[in-house]
């Protein structure tokens, strides 16, 4: 049975303006070290260019592998949850999403589910580099939990999750978040309660 193996992949550190940073960068040189022995058929990216950089980095290591932008990796959030399903501290984060955005944003969401989890004819081993909102959409697709629930699934930069699709089961969650890649100092989220960056 064929397997599409996914490496969701959320870009390296950035600055204020979402330009990697030289952090990022080494990041994703350490990522792309980890990466290098797998039988990588495609790269996709984010069309922003903290993850544009990221793949790049990430591709030096993977030669002859097609990268290319997906645009349904682009950062948005995919689900507005209902008021009584937000936890307290974020609920601030939804002030002033208006009913069209809130649908824009699940439309982006189920493109996104539509393009990467459908089981492919052959297997196939693919490089997402995204956001830490859409890693998280496709965890919580991957585990079938409920809209809301991606809430709280915070990535690391340039961590690896990584998702198997097959063809008549569910899908296969096989790695989270995993930093083993990076030293101590280079582990963060950006996200409350992670590891302070230097």
């Amino acid at each position: 049975m064929p397997t599409r193996h996914l490496y969701l992949v959320r870009h390296g550190d950035a600055d204020a303006f979402g330009e990697l940073t030289p952090t990022g960068r080494r990041q994703c040189e350490l990522l792309g070290a980890r990466l290098a022995g797998l039988p990588v058929n495609a790269l996709w990216h984010s069309p922003l260019p903290r993850a544009v950089a990221s793949a790049h980095v990430i591709a030096a290591h993977l030669p002859g592998v097609p990268v290319a932008p997906a645009d349904e990796l682009v950062d948005h959030v995919p689900h507005v949850p209902e008021p009584g399903e937000i936890p307290a501290p974020l609920r601030g984060f939804f002030d002033g999403y208006d009913a069209a955005e809130a649908a824009a944003g699940r439309a982006l969401a189920d493109a996104l589910v539509a393009r990467f989890t459908t089981p492919a004819p052959v297997e196939t081993h693919e490089v997402l580099v995204t956001h830490g909102f859409q890693v998280a959409w496709l965890v919580r697709h991957a585990l079938d939990a409920p809209d809301a629930r991606w809430l709280g699934l915070n990535s690391g930069n340039a961590a690896l999750t990584v998702i198997e699709h097959r063809d008549g089961v569910p899908p296969t969650l096989v790695v989270l978040n995993d930093m083993g890649h990076l030293p101590p100092d280079l582990r963060w989220t950006g996200f409350g309660g992670s590891a302070p960056r230097p």
